[in-house]
């Protein structure tokens, strides 16, 4: 048997079957299309076990080994020559919005599959295993909160405070995950992982209007989320003069602007935007006397995401009594930026060079798997364009050719952090 170290032009000149995989993405998404060309295959349903049995089909088709934890997260090993070395992985998710894409997270578990189809392809054998992990339940828009399954994997999230999360219909994680038959038994520690890519559609507009075709993505904003509850008094809307109004809605606006005023002063990473608001009594002709709305803050140094936290709530709490308000401020989510592993991201960069793609490093807006992964492993992640950075929207759309070129990448980087074993006899 030859050494791979040897024949370096051909592996250097080593593809993914860019048919083969748009054809796997094609069909995986037929499993849950939606009328409008997209997918509804949300966590834990029927739909999303039927995306899960094909998955693991597939694998073992390539002589993989699946292994499923305790709260579903899947595990399709393919081994490498070296029985001690630790796995190089990659992954993502195969769950979906209500009205998602055909790419969202499944490009990512695919990408890692067509990876391990292409080297079985060509007889190569890795010196460490490669893994692809598909991630339960990383929407959460069925059982909140978001990136469920690599949470509980990391030791961010607690394992049976999230299987007694409930769905709209009251129904349990843990009753879910056996009602689909995927609640494993299977130990996977971080401990066994040496580095971790995750492949995926930007769900932003930026590669696409630098023309790129690659973000080398260095790490993730963090997040405060709040949810705030502002108290006035409903009164009549001709009567009340303005000067004698406790009126809610006109606090919740001036918080509005606050926060949009303090992520401008943070530039170029802040983020805020309120997302949702609700007033009481909703009725044209009385002064909103109750306002509930969500705030949300994202930045990429952690030093600046705190003291956007402490700007807004200053804020709001001068807001409040310049207009006689009530209010309470309560904390629903407080993720720490992601700052990949140096190596990993190298790694991606690399991979984009040697075949010629260009390419720009991004940070990301979103929370991906790799947020909670990259804390106890080292990880990075690959980006590729979507039409509009529209996502989360049956209107998403990838094209063959930014797929296939990401995929490629992602192939490079796990060759450069698996090393060469022997071909297969």
């Amino acid at each position: 048997m030859n050494s791979l170290a040897e024949p370096k032009t051909a592996i250097a000149d080593l593809r993914t079957d860019s048919d083969r995989l748009w054809e796997s993405l094609m069909e995986m998404a037929k499993l849950s299309a939606t009328a409008k060309g997209g997918v509804n295959r949300q966590a834990l349903t029927d739909l999303e076990r039927q995306g899960r049995d094909l998955f693991i089909q597939w694998c073992r088709a390539e002589g993989c080994t699946i292994r499923i934890d305790n709260i579903g997260n899947i595990f399709a090993r393919r081994e490498g020559s070296d029985p001690t070395a630790k796995t190089v992985m990659a992954g993502s998710h195969l769950d979906s919005q209500p009205t998602g894409g055909k790419y969202d997270g499944c490009f990512g578990v695919l990408a890692g599959l067509e990876v391990i189809r292409t080297l079985n392809e060509h007889n190569i054998t890795t010196k460490a295993p490669l893994e692809v992990a598909a991630w339960t339940n990383e929407e959460g828009c069925r059982f909140p909160p978001c990136m469920m399954g690599s949470g509980v994997f990391s030791g961010v999230l607690e394992f049976d405070t999230m299987m007694a999360r409930t769905d709209a219909d009251g129904v349990t994680v843990s009753d879910a995950l056996d009602a689909i038959q995927y609640r494993g038994s299977d130990s996977v520690s971080p401990s066994e992982i040496n580095a971790y890519f995750e492949p995926h559609i930007e769900q932003g507009p930026i590669l696409e209007d630098t023309d790129t075709t690659i973000g080398v993505v260095i790490g993730g904003l963090g997040q405060k989320w709040f949810d705030l509850t502002l108290t006035g008094l409903e009164a009549h809307a001709g009567p009340t003069p303005m000067n004698l109004r406790r009126d809610a809605m006109m606090g919740a606006a001036e918080v509005t602007q606050a926060l949009n005023r303090i992520a401008h002063e943070h530039q170029p990473h802040g983020r805020g935007t309120v997302g949702s608001m609700m007033l009481h009594p909703g009725s044209r002709n009385v002064i909103p006397g109750q306002v509930k709305m969500t705030l949300d803050m994202r930045h990429w140094e952690p030093e600046a995401l705190i003291a956007m936290g402490e700007s807004v709530a200053a804020a709001v709490d001068e807001i409040c009594q310049r207009h006689g308000l009530g209010y309470e401020l309560t904390p629903t989510a407080d993720f720490a930026p992601e700052h990949f592993n140096k190596e990993c991201v190298d790694a991606v960069r690399e991979g984009a060079k040697k075949l010629g793609l260009s390419h720009m490093d991004i940070i990301s807006g979103a929370g991906h798997d790799a947020m909670f992964v990259g804390r106890v492993v080292p990880a990075a992640m690959i980006f590729i364009p979507c039409k509009d950075g529209i996502s989360h929207n049956e209107a998403e759309s990838a094209t063959p050719e930014h797929v296939h070129a990401g995929c490629n990448v992602l192939l490079h980087a796990m060759l450069n952090a698996a090393g060469l074993g022997e071909t297969k006899a």
